[in-house]
Formats: structure tokens, sequence, C-alpha cells
């Protein structure tokens, strides 16, 4: 990959609340949603965070034994697909699941594919991806994994193969 950096907004080393087991959490910068009461409002700006090298954050989680995956959140992943791409299929071959959080909806990636062609590409080395904007009118602490009731929790490769929304409950 010639461009070896990608923006991100920060990093929690080890996370037990953004997917199963422990995992390494990239908060992307940048993200066009402007959910109101997003609690990560600071990664809205496409110039704000830190350039930071891919193959030294996948050579780190790779190398973690104690890591069980990796998850991508916001900002919105899908402003830097490529980049999360190539990280995704790194952390895959090593075994290790990848999560995804996304304000766009499974369909609205699914029917944008054309004009977004990495958001497929990322979308090939997700196993869960949970989807939707966060919505305050729908907020609910109890929920596992995800703010608000309009989020879903989907296994990526069962609903790729059937071309259905294919959910998990947590």
């Amino acid at each position: 990959m010639s461009n070896n950096k990608i923006r991100l907004a920060g990093m929690i080393y080890e996370s037990l609340s953004n997917g199963p087991g422990l995992r390494r959490v990239l908060f992307s910068q940048g993200c066009k949603h402007n959910c109101k009461s997003c609690f990560n409002s600071h990664t809205h700006s496409f110039e704000g965070g830190e350039l930071m090298d891919m193959d030294h954050i996948i050579e780190d989680i790779v190398n973690n034994p104690m890591l069980r995956g990796v998850t991508f959140s916001g900002g919105d992943p899908l402003e830097q697909a490529e980049k999360f791409a190539y990280i995704a299929r790194r952390v895959k071959e090593s075994g290790k699941s990848v999560w995804v959080y996304t304000g766009y909806t499974f369909e609205e990636i699914r029917s944008a594919r054309r004009e977004n062609p990495s958001w497929d590409k990322l979308l090939n080395y997700v196993d869960v991806l949970i989807d939707g904007k966060f919505d305050i009118d729908k907020k609910d602490e109890k929920l596992k994994f995800r703010g608000s009731t309009n989020q879903r929790i989907i296994d990526i490769k069962k609903s790729l193969i059937t071309g259905e929304v294919c959910t998990i409950n947590c």
C-alpha cells in the first residue's frame, strides 16, 4: 500500500465493551453523520486526529495473543474504508475477528458499492457490523454493543451470502 498512514482520533488498547473478548479499538477520524448527542463528536472533523502507521498498528494487534480481535469505530470507518480494509485483511489473516461501527445502514452500504467499491472491500473482512446512526430518541443504556434501538448487530458473512440482513442477538 503506497500511503501507509491512517488518520485516527484515538485508540483503546484493551477493551471488553466494543465486541466480544479483549479487543483493540481504533477510532476513525472523520464522520459525515453528525448524530445529535454523539459521544464522539470530536471525531467528526476530517482534519483532526493523528496520522498513524498502519503496519505498526497491525503488527501490534497480530502479535498480542491476549486480543481476540479489533473493532473499528468512529468517526465513521467507512470514510477511510480502503485503509481499514487493509488493516482488517491482515487482522483476519491472523485469525482474529473484525467488528465495525458505522452510521450507514447495511442497505446503504450495499446500494452504494459501485460509487464506493472500498466499502465492499472492507465488508469482505468484517465479521460483525453495527449499523445505523445513533438516535438519542432511541437511546437505551441496557443494549449490548450499541447505543440506540435502531442500530443492528449484523452477521456480515451470513448477510453477504443470503443478500438479506442477518442480525445477531447479543
